[in-house]
């Protein structure tokens, strides 16, 4: 079992920029949504961020400490557009 701030520290190693918010959907400690607003998905696509965030978490999705991953991806304008809808 893994902890959300563990997720969320995972996170942030992969982008030290990132606002994170993890919630645990189950309650077991290995399905997650997250929700990750960064700089660094400035120009990408929605798949290349994802991508990113998998590969800060891949070692504990590999390992199945994780089994499953919801995620929202966001640049700041993007999720400060959201916030103000």
């Amino acid at each position: 079992m893994i902890s959300p701030d563990q997720v969320a520290t995972m996170i942030k190693a992969g982008l030290p920029d990132a606002d994170v918010q993890v919630q645990d959907l189950t309650g077991g400690g290995d399905h997650y949504q997250v929700v990750v607003v960064s700089s660094d998905f400035a120009g990408r696509s929605l798949v290349q961020q994802h991508q990113m965030v998998y590969g800060a978490v891949r070692e504990a999705m590999s390992s199945e400490a994780i089994h499953a991953l919801a995620l929202k991806t966001y640049t700041p304008d993007a999720w400060a557009a959201v916030q103000s809808a």
